[in-house]
């Protein structure tokens, strides 16, 4: 039995609220999801649905992934139990077959074509129209013709149902943008979520005039109209059948005062149309982050402006894809505007289930990055660097930063270089959810992980090489073009994938492995011992992580290769240098922690004696000959780059060689690093704004230094911390 928490948030009563929750567990201690189900402190049984997302190696479940009804009422916290041992009860639910999906208050028949829907039924009428596909306007003022191709079941539950709508924008009926949307049904509600999600599949960019998902009723009978837009009261705008627009740009953010913590929540943005039969509402899920966006009603049409003409600037490069989600809300004409409201602003920031760090450590899913021997100052310099990166508004940008340093280094030619998740931020941000519980860290890894699997990612190329695969960090997102095994991670994406059952994530982080594979096969990588540590270094941790996920075979073909490459390269200089002008071979001490770090994650699988004598011999020639006389590591071993070193890459480094060898000396030597790195202070949450390119930006860090830190400097202040060395 695992508990399950939820912090007091609403001072109104949440019934039959639909959440989730992806708890990991030992090898071998859970087979069967058949026996899950929940409850509350009175041992009363909710509606449930669970599936593994993973699996071990003996087919018991890795991960768990259950989706579940919970009330947690006004102004209250909530306690809830899943059970592990006890099969859920049955209950009515959802049906869908025959393309008819009925929720129990709420049915729908998909359409065809260019139809999304053929009707949608509520209150025992039939109504067409209420919700239609996106259709696309480019700044050439062509048109586009939304055409679905085909649709599948992703979940299929009597508590949630999961479709996927695969379709294009066609021109001159002529297959042009691809889009994809996924429909996500509850029982018992009357209403559904569409994430729409459109790829550039074109070999030039896209200027978008507009994108616009339309509704409207069959009559105008005792119309009344609403928008809502908050960030702390909802401003409400009336009508009864006037025009209303209400839009979101760039200085309506720049010049509001927002406290929030915007990856949580910043307000809420939603439309409303009510006649004398039925009512719905459409709120845009983090429509200010996301901007531009505009709703505008008149007379008996709705139209939700997922990018509104003459606002803001969306220009999506080949290859881009960018997902947007809105959530329609059918209720009858009497319901209040405030009982709408609420359920806007609950769509905005859901209520979301907490499990103890503890359930995490014990699955051994993790690394070891939970003490019980807390430091207070380490705990803070992790808090305030994981809080201090920029936010960064825009629906190209958000849940992206750009990098000051690759910026003023002109790697962009002037422009912004976005960071594109370097180091992997989302796996930093879930490292530190699952070791503190703490929500916002999770909201971190989701904002994080969505943007790296729409933007910086390739969705289409006619290039091998390049589809599938993450771009480095980049001007324009993805302008350098640049996709190499470097700058590739997938560990975030498998995090984002069992905490949110989003299927989105772990299929993009297999085509990175498989992007990776063919880069691997080029002739740069033929000749061992040439390439650097970074390179195959990132690419063994890649594979690693993906055959832990799947047990395929297929991922460690090219692992031992690697280690020739690592093998041979020792051999040709004696240790792990790098060739630097045409007469220098050095110890960079940063490549070869990464090289460290990542020979450990395949030794772990397959322990080899050569492995281990490799990584040993490594770091030690570090500790006698790369330190200064401070106790610090230094940059490079060149008389010009002798500098202090403040790369923490060396500390998880440190700590391997401990594991492997037990000597506390180890650790001792990465002390005075840890001090150097956390002198470096954080800059916190910062609130000044400015307006670059197509984004308003908040703050000036990247999120490049915390995912750099965040597991060098855990997983050794958890060695220290038991050492009692701190």
């Amino acid at each position: 039995m695992i508990k399950l928490d939820f912090e007091k948030i609403y001072s109104t009563d949440g019934i039959n609220e639909n959440c989730y929750i992806g708890i990991p567990f030992k090898k071998g201690s859970l087979k069967d999801v058949s026996t899950v189900s929940i409850t509350n402190e009175d041992n009363i049984e909710y509606a449930s649905q669970s599936k593994a997302t993973s699996l071990w190696d003996d087919g018991s479940v890795k991960w768990l992934f259950t989706d579940f009804e919970a009330d947690i009422l006004a102004n209250k916290s909530a306690t809830y139990f899943l059970h592990t041992n006890k099969a859920p009860s049955s209950f009515d639910g959802i049906e869908y077959k025959n393309q008819i999906i009925n929720t129990g208050t709420l049915k729908a028949k998909l359409g065809k074509n260019n139809t999304l829907f053929e009707y949608v039924e509520f209150n025992n009428k039939k109504y067409e129209n209420l919700v239609n596909l996106p259709v696309l306007t480019d700044k050439k003022n062509n048109v586009y013709t939304p055409e679905i191709e085909n649709i599948e079941t992703l979940d299929k539950g009597k508590l949630l149902t999961r479709l996927k709508v695969t379709g294009y924008h066609k021109l001159n009926n002529i297959k042009t943008y691809k889009f994809e949307i996924k429909l996500t049904f509850y029982r018992n509600k009357n209403s559904f979520e569409l994430a729409y999600n459109l790829i550039n599949t074109t070999n030039s960019p896209l200027k978008i005039k507009s994108l616009v998902a339309s509704s409207e009723l069959e009559n105008n009978q005792n119309i009344v109209a609403h928008t809502g837009i908050s960030n702390y009261k909802t401003r409400f705008t009336k009508s009864n059948g006037e025009e209303i627009f209400t839009y979101i740009d760039a200085n309506l953010l720049k010049f509001e005062s927002n406290e929030h913590n915007s990856e949580v929540f910043y307000g809420t943005f939603f439309g409303d149309l009510t006649n004398s039969e039925i009512g719905l509402s459409a709120t845009v899920f983090q429509a200010h982050q996301n901007f531009p966006k505009a709703i505008k009603i008149k007379d008996t049409k709705m139209e939700v402006m997922i990018v509104p003409e003459n606002i803001g600037n969306v220009k999506m490069e080949s290859g881009m894809a960018r997902e947007q989600k809105i959530l329609y809300y059918f209720h009858t004409p009497c319901e209040d505007i405030q009982s709408i409201n609420d359920k806007t602003i609950r769509y905005q920031m859901p209520n979301r289930p907490s499990v103890s760090p503890e359930v995490f450590k014990t699955s051994e899913v993790f690394l070891d990055v939970f003490t019980e021997n807390k430091n207070f100052e380490i705990e803070l310099f992790l808090t305030s660097k994981a809080d201090e990166h920029a936010r960064c508004y825009g629906m190209m940008s958000w849940g992206d930063a750009p990098d000051i340093g690759y910026t003023t280094q002109g790697r962009g030619n002037g422009a912004l270089v976005w960071t594109n998740n370097e180091y992997d931020f989302s796996h930093s941000c879930a490292l530190q959810y699952v070791r503190t519980g703490t929500r916002r860290y999770l909201d971190y890894l989701i904002t994080s992980a969505r943007h790296w699997i729409d933007v910086d990612v390739c969705h289409y190329s006619d290039d091998p090489l390049i589809m599938g695969g993450q771009y480095e960090h980049s001007h324009g997102h993805i302008l350098s073009k640049s996709i190499v095994c470097s700058h590739q991670w997938v560990e975030g994406l498998l995090d984002y994938y069992h905490l949110t059952g989003d299927i989105d994530g772990y299929n993009t982080a297999l085509g990175i492995g498989e992007n990776v594979l063919r880069l691997l096969d080029t002739p740069k990588f033929n000749t061992p011992g040439e390439t650097s540590a970074r390179e195959t270094g990132w690419a063994l941790r890649t594979l690693t992580t993906l055959y832990l996920e799947t047990y395929d075979e297929k991922w460690l073909e090219k692992c031992e290769w690697i280690v020739h490459h690592f093998k041979v390269w020792e051999e040709k200089y004696g240790l792990w240098l790098s060739p630097y002008t045409d007469n220098t071979a050095i110890r960079v001490v940063f490549m070869i922690s990464v090289a460290v770090g990542s020979l450990i994650r395949y030794y772990r699988i397959n322990p080899k004696e050569e492995i281990k004598n490799m990584i040993l011999k490594a770091v030690k020639d570090l500790c006698d000959n790369a330190r200064l006389d401070n106790g610090l590591f230094y940059y490079k071993e060149l008389p010009s780059l002798k500098r202090l070193g403040n790369n923490p890459l060396i500390l998880e480094a440190l700590s391997i060689a401990y594991e492997l060898s037990g000597d506390v000396e180890f650790i001792k030597a990465g002390i005075p690093t840890l001090k150097y790195v956390m002198s470096y202070k954080a800059a916190g949450i910062s609130f000044s704004k400015r307006l670059e390119e197509d984004s308003l930006i908040q703050g000036q860090m990247g999120t490049k230094n915390f995912a750099q830190l965040m597991v060098p400097v855990t997983v050794f202040y958890v060695i220290a911390s038991n050492l009692n060395l701190l």
